[in-house]
């Protein structure tokens, strides 16, 4: 639909306007709905953790290298934190059910917290570095409501504040919007995405470090991590290959920071994922 209204009425549809409403306003319900709907358990934090560990290793040896292959300010933040950005909840939740099954849940949602931050500190940082200096990348990370919301949202499940059936209903609703929202806006910047503007150069970085590197380095990580169980290595595993989410874009758009290259790479992320996923569960026999 996205793709179609943008081919239809060209510039009749402003971009940054449903980016501004999505980011500053819809996906604060999506933050707010998808913490409180599984209550957060402090027990269960040495998984994420690993995920966050494991990202953190990555993005210093992505550091060492990526800024001698990208001289130019936006493709070298996009190849800095794209691939660290996986869809590890609408994708990762369900698929990481069909795998282990609903036992994998408690997990799988504080995983998708810790990714929360990581897309609203990290990426926001990287995204806003593309087009501001250091100082107003920083301040731009405290300026979104969604990083307070999901800390809100954390306090509240936390210390089992009981909340309204209505007033879920009501975050639901607004959540589901954010996601049909934030898939027409990927739509609209499928339409402007043209090959022959992508850097093949960033395009083989962003999906060797997606699907090569940051594998490899969770896969030595976790086989050399004793004391937990098969399926939480598996979980972690699985969760760091899903492809890029759709906030890379929403982050792009915000930013200014070559949005349609972005939207283009998590296309072709997800595509290759189709094929991905089964080297991926064949792999977990291993961990």
């Amino acid at each position: 639909m996205g793709y179609i209204a943008k081919m239809s009425f060209k510039e009749k549809i402003d971009d940054k306007t449903i980016t501004l409403i999505n980011v500053y306003f819809l996906q604060v319900f999506l933050t707010f709905w998808g913490l409180l709907i599984h209550p957060v358990d402090i027990n269960l934090l040495f998984a994420p953790s690993l995920y966050f560990f494991i990202v953190l290793i990555v993005l210093l040896l992505s550091a060492s290298v990526a800024h001698l292959l990208f001289k130019e300010k936006k493709e070298y933040s996009i190849a800095m934190v794209a691939a660290i950005i996986g869809n590890t909840g609408n994708l990762g939740i369900p698929i990481n059910i069909a795998i282990f099954g609903e036992e994998s849940i408690p997990y799988t949602t504080i995983v998708n917290l810790v990714n929360v931050f990581i897309v609203y500190v990290i990426g926001v940082y990287y995204y806003s570095r593309g087009s501001y200096d250091t100082k107003t990348s920083l301040t731009n990370i405290i300026k979104l409501p969604i990083l307070w919301a999901a800390i809100v949202a954390i306090l509240l499940s936390l210390y089992r504040v009981p909340i309204h059936n209505s007033i879920m209903k009501m975050l639901m609703m607004g959540a589901y919007a954010s996601m049909t929202m934030q898939l027409f806006l990927f739509g609209i910047y499928l339409y402007g995405a043209e090959i022959k503007e992508i850097n093949r150069r960033l395009v083989l970085w962003v999906l060797s470090f997606k699907f090569v590197l940051l594998p490899l380095v969770a896969f030595i990580v976790l086989q050399n991590v004793e004391g937990i169980s098969p399926m939480i290595k598996g979980i972690i595993f699985i969760e760091l290959l899903m492809p890029l989410a759709v906030a890379n874009v929403n982050l792009a758009s915000l930013y200014e920071c070559k949005p349609t290259v972005v939207t283009a790479l998590v296309f072709i992320s997800s595509f290759l994922f189709l094929g991905v996923i089964f080297l991926g569960v064949e792999l977990l026999h291993y961990l």
